[in-house]
């Protein structure tokens, strides 16, 4: 591997980790829509919501970033 990949994979780490991270909580999100007890609909509905945020404005943000240099 060269310098210019390793410089883009360093870069895009911190990206990949809070997509993850929204994936793990759209999860959650899911798993409580499933859930029997007063309001899991409903804070299923915002867990999911917060998540589609954080995911999508990580996307456009990590499409933002410049491409390295050669």
């Amino acid at each position: 591997m060269n310098l210019i990949d390793e410089e883009s994979e360093d870069r895009s780490l911190p990206f990949v980790k809070v997509i993850i991270a929204g994936i793990v909580i759209g999860l959650v999100g899911i798993y409580l829509r499933f859930a029997d007890f007063k309001y899991s609909s409903e804070i299923a509905d915002v867990i999911m919501g917060i998540a589609t945020i954080i995911t999508i404005k990580t996307v456009f943000d990590w499409l933002k970033t410049p491409a390295p240099r050669n």
